[in-house]
């Protein structure tokens, strides 16, 4: 019998590297997880060494040795991308092994890099594993491993169309000079006049534009050449392709007029454009986001807790699960014990991820978090008894009374400090002769902040930090449906802006100076909101692409990360954000008015009701009600007019 369907063939890829693997989709970039380079995987690395995945050839190379192509027999091609933004270090920590046109055999080295430098400078070490030349491939089959090993643990299992195995490469350096799509992106960034600055990478221009408002991004994305757009950090980034982006950059070097510049100036004019605010927020980010896995931790075994130590869970009235059993009294201050660390060592956390941020000696930012919170020092929370009772304990300088208070659960005293000790240590390393450095530095620097920290910093962030906590509660209590209203408004559209990162640390000062907050949970509907928005598009779409992506982007979301679903597939639609965000609204002022609070941050999702106040699980659950029903069924109405429209 004559089979007329083209033959295929099945190959495995192994993982190139070893560490934890991760959906493509919860990739931070649009370019990989909007999959606008191909289907793939990515992993998180737990050392700095990639090794070939497949028998086949090295095919690219890049000056910047930060990406690497490769083909395999069967002509699947596959780009290796290790970390993101690590195009910006220009090669520093990087080492190649291979040459272009080397054959390969699985496990051989291919780069090594130095991991910790790559954390500490670029935007993520997440490396996406892209096949690039998707028309080839007749399925994908990614495995369950949560964890794997370079060169061992199978990674993807690909089956190839053989006919097509021959087609042009997207992986080369061969081919037109693309003088006319050059020519027509230049035009639909606004222009040459409208181009401050621009370079590529492996997979995208890179434009520092003076108005991004001029970008006529239809026109861009009609063009067959590019495969997205996106603008993040002060640049506006146009999706071509590896292979392919040198050679259109060079074509508009040639063609356009347009000036070479390095990735460090469109950096430089890119961040120009930044304001105050915007730079402010991204440090946040950049502070906020390492430690986030300890706090969400944290937040979720509290909730354990509460379960067990919290009466009133199993009725009004009930007595708490300790009381009933007591027997299980040692296991709930146990998990208390284990989920109160780290809010308990907050400042440990936030000196440790900042003086890293600010170009520290980490180190030397624990230790100065561990001492704000030493134990012979007054807690903070005993602080307004102690003031009450007058009897604040004192340290006495020299006839200057200094208060011995400690600051945990305090966000603002440890990041100012951080930022002092940073910069005292980067000043004497400057100055002081490397024999010893070790000597004078660390003890110099930790001793000036913390002289500094418990007479000056400590005492006036810990003041503001009260204004801040009490100026948001008033309102809150002097319009409770207002307050919940808009913030379940506008967090949605915060996040798009990244300012989101801003009220993670209001939320931790709310916890640490009431011990509870109002405004996670209303964080934790507006993600819930976004991924039943997202749902109800799987379920009108008929491209199974779109259909799979918002599945996997919606449960995402109801796990408390919302950006595959807001990026992927609500605001490219705009409906299913605007419904998510009024139904976040309308849950947030319910909630607000029914004074429901978290004890904790946890997963942002479904699973938040565990770091709820038990007394406000039912208003809670009707809140998640509202988030659920009311932005699916308003997009899932209107999706079905729209969305498969012909």
């Amino acid at each position: 019998m004559v089979n007329n369907e083209e033959t295929r063939a099945k190959e495995l890829i192994y993982a190139p590297l070893t560490g934890k693997r991760i959906p493509l989709e919860d990739v931070p970039d649009p370019t990989f997880s909007e999959k606008m380079m191909g289907e793939g995987l990515a992993i998180e690395p737990t050392d700095g060494k990639v090794v070939a995945p497949i028998d086949g050839e090295v095919t690219l190379t890049f000056p910047t040795k930060h990406a690497i192509g490769l083909k395999s027999k069967s002509g699947i091609e596959i780009l290796i991308h290790i970390g993101l933004e690590t195009v910006n270090l220009d090669g520093e920590g990087f080492e190649v092994h291979v040459n272009e046109g080397d054959q390969l055999s699985i496990g051989d080295p291919l780069v090594t890099f130095d991991l910790e430098l790559i954390k500490l400078k670029a935007a993520s070490s997440i490396t996406p594993i892209i096949i690039t030349n998707g028309d080839t491939v007749e399925n994908l089959e990614k495995t369950g491993e949560a964890n794997v090993i370079a060169g061992e643990s199978q990674f993807l299992q690909v089956s190839v169309k053989e006919g097509k195995k021959e087609e042009r490469s997207t992986i080369t350096k061969k081919g037109t000079q693309y003088s006319e799509e050059a020519e027509a992106i230049v035009t639909a960034v606004g222009g040459l006049e409208n181009v401050r600055a621009a370079t590529h990478c492996v997979t995208r221009l890179r434009f520092a534009l003076t108005d991004e408002d001029q970008v006529d991004k239809a026109a861009l994305e009609e063009m067959d050449i590019v495969k997205g757009t996106f603008s993040a950090n002060g640049q506006f980034q146009v999706i071509i392709g590896q292979g392919t982006v040198d050679k259109v950059y060079k074509a508009m070097v040639n063609e356009t007029g347009i000036s070479e510049a390095s990735k460090e100036d469109v950096k430089a004019a890119g961040g120009k454009k930044q304001n105050a605010l915007q730079r402010g927020i991204k440090v946040l980010a950049d502070i906020f986001i390492p430690i986030l896995p300890a706090i969400i931790t944290a937040g979720l075994l509290m909730g354990i807790n509460n379960i067990l130590a919290n009466p009133g869970i199993f009725g009004r009235g009930a007595p708490s699960v300790i009381e009933m059993y007591p027997q299980w009294d040692g296991l709930a201050s146990m998990i208390n014990i284990i989920a109160n660390t780290a809010f308990t060592f907050l400042p440990a956390l936030i000196g440790w991820s900042a003086v890293k941020r600010f170009g520290g000696s980490e180190l030397l930012g624990v230790v100065l978090g561990l001492i704000m919170v030493h134990p012979d020092l007054l807690n903070a929370w005993a602080y307004g008894e102690a003031l009450e009772a007058g009897t604040v304990p004192t340290w006495n300088l020299f006839g200057w009374e200094i208060n011995m208070i400690g600051y945990q659960g305090q966000v603002l005293p440890v990041l100012f400090a951080s930022l002092v000790l940073a910069k005292i240590e980067i000043f004497m390393r400057k100055r002081v002769i490397d024999s010893l450095q070790l000597l004078i530095v660390a003890p110099v620097a930790l001793l000036v902040t913390g002289f500094l920290t418990f007479i000056i910093i400590g005492p006036v962030t810990f003041t503001v930090g009260n204004w801040i906590t009490d100026g948001l509660i008033a309102i809150f209590e002097a319009a409770p449906i207002i307050g919940g209203l808009v913030y379940g408004a506008i967090y949605g559209p915060l996040v798009i802006t990244g300012m989101h990162h801003t009220f993670l640390a209001v939320d931790l000062q709310l916890i640490g100076s009431t011990e509870t907050t109002f405004l996670w949970p209303i964080l934790a509907l507006s993600n819930i909101a976004q991924g039943a928005a997202a749902f109800a598009i799987m379920k009108v779409a008929k491209e199974e692409k779109l259909k799979g992506l918002a599945g996997t982007s919606g449960i995402s979301a109801w796990l408390g990360i919302t950006e595959p679903a807001m990026f992927g597939v609500n605001l490219r639609y705009k409906y299913p954000f605007y419904a998510a965000i009024t139904g976040s609204a309308i849950a947030g002022a319910f909630i607000t008015m029914q004074n429901v609070l978290a004890t904790s941050i946890g997963v942002g999702g479904v699973p938040g009701i565990f770091s709820i106040v038990p007394s406000g699980w039912i208003s809670f659950g009707i809140g998640m009600a509202i988030v659920i029903i009311f932005p699916f069924v308003i997009t899932y109405v209107i999706a079905k007019r729209k969305l498969n429209r012909h």
